[in-house]
């Protein structure tokens, strides 16, 4: 996982810190929503060997689509939103992550 993207709790808190070093403030919620959309997009791009899907926001769902804007498919929550499962079991939800992304790329 990229160094950039928040993998738990701990570090949601030093970025949001980060940033307010240079006076900029960060929600927690979205730091947390992007860290979760960034981090099945970076299981996508492993697993094709680069950039070809998009990963994007649907209500609480993520969406993936290809190049061409066709759906691929969809990860859920399991509990209320993403950002609960995060705060919850951050590891849990990254290996969640992770076979959903294999899953959408094995469905092809």
């Amino acid at each position: 996982m990229s160094i950039q993207i928040p993998e738990n709790m701990e570090e949601v808190a030093m970025k949001i810190a980060q940033y307010q070093v240079h006076g900029q403030h960060l929600e927690m919620d979205d730091v947390i929503k992007d860290a979760v959309r960034d981090t099945l997009q970076e299981f996508m791009d492993e697993a094709l060997e680069g950039h070809y899907d998009d990963v994007a926001w649907a209500g609480e769902n993520l969406v993936v689509t290809d190049v061409m804007g066709e759906r691929l498919g969809m990860a859920a929550p399991i509990r209320d939103s993403f950002i609960e499962d995060f705060k919850t079991d951050a590891d849990e939800l990254v290996l969640r992550l992770e076979q959903q992304a294999a899953q959408i790329v094995g469905g092809r």
